[in-house]
């Protein structure tokens, strides 16, 4: 036998000697109890804070189109009725164009949303941006009209950013394609 394995032997055995089950579980236990309090430490949580400039709340984005009523960044804005991802216009983009320094994926999934200002249908494009890891702002998940997964054009649940040069989700755009036909 080598100096390692009695070296090793011999150290199990005391270890052994040594504790006892019911020892092991409370030291187990004070380990739990112990990662179940780091939660409640103080830390700064930065994604809480307000933005840059003061205030509490990100001014609205408005289109300044009396036939486009809304703030773009919000989450009830009328376009985004069957979006699901993070809102371009927060994160460097607008309401249809993707942020710099992303790519705007061919494949899309649909929606019709009704336009307040008109009170019409429209069909509603929604492309992912890809590139660049996720925004992290406005965050929005409304599922109106969405379909099972069988039937993808119709689905919000998928990583859409295929066919692009890169899979990596940054955020989601909501194209206005036409009005819709009843």
């Amino acid at each position: 036998m080598s100096a390692f394995d009695k070296f090793t032997e011999k150290l199990a055995r005391r270890l052994a000697r040594g504790t006892s089950r019911r020892s092991s579980l409370a030291v187990l236990g004070a380990f739990a109890t112990g990662a179940a309090v780091l939660p409640v430490l103080p830390v700064s949580r930065a994604a809480a804070a307000a933005p840059a400039g003061g205030g509490g709340k990100r001014p609205p984005i408005e289109s300044g189109n009396p036939q486009d009523p809304g703030d773009q960044g919000a989450c009830d804005y009328w376009r985004y009725c069957a979006i699901d991802g993070f809102i371009c216009a927060c994160c460097g983009g607008t309401v249809n164009t993707c942020p710099p320094g992303t790519e705007m994926s061919p494949i899309t999934w649909i929606g019709t949303c009704t336009n307040p200002a008109d009170g019409r249908a429209y069909v509603i494009s929604y492309n992912d941006c890809c590139g660049v890891s996720s925004c992290g702002h406005c965050l929005c998940n409304r599922n109106e009209g969405d379909r099972p997964q069988v039937r993808p054009q119709a689905n919000n649940d998928y990583n859409w950013c295929l066919g692009t040069e890169s899979s990596i989700y940054n955020c989601s755009v909501a194209a206005i394609v036409g009005v819709a036909e009843k």
